[in-house]
C-alpha cells in the first residue's frame, strides 16, 4: 500500500513538472509588447505597433538637443545613428519586446516598448 502511494506522489510530482516546464517555454516566447513608443524631452514624438510593420523605415529626429536616426522595422526598433558623443544609444541595438528601454540622454530621446499578446 505505502509503495503504491510512493509511486503516485511520484507520477503526479513528474506530471507538474512538465506542466510547468511547458508552461515557461509557451510563455517565454510570447511577445513582450508590440507599440513602441518614441518620446523627446517627456513628450510623447510618435507611437509605432511593431507588429504591423511590413517594411523597414527610418525616422530622422532633429530637435534643440540633437539628432537620432531611428530604424523601425518588423518586430523591432533600434537606433542606428545619433549626434550624441558617447552612442550608448546606438550600442544598445535593436529592441523587439520590453524590458530596457533606448535611452539617448544628452539628445533626450527614449524609446520604450509597451503593450503585450494578451488582452486582459
Amino acid at each position: 500500500m505505502k509503495n503504491n502511494k510512493t509511486k503516485i506522489i511520484i507520477i503526479a510530482l513528474a506530471v507538474f513538472c512538465i506542466l510547468c516546464a511547458a508552461l515557461f517555454l509557451l510563455l517565454k516566447n510570447m511577445p513582450v509588447g508590440s507599440i513602441a513608443v518614441i518620446t523627446v524631452n517627456g513628450e510623447e514624438f510618435d507611437r509605432i505597433d511593431l507588429q504591423t510593420v511590413n517594411e523597414p523605415y527610418d525616422i530622422e529626429i532633429k530637435t534643440e538637443f540633437g539628432v537620432n536616426v531611428v530604424h523601425v522595422e518588423p518586430g523591432a526598433i533600434s537606433v542606428t545613428s545619433a549626434s550624441c558623443p558617447d552612442k550608448v544609444c546606438v550600442k544598445q541595438g535593436k529592441m523587439t519586446g520590453g524590458g530596457v528601454p533606448i535611452v539617448c540622454m544628452p539628445n533626450r530621446l527614449v524609446i520604450n516598448i509597451e503593450g503585450s499578446g494578451i488582452d486582459g
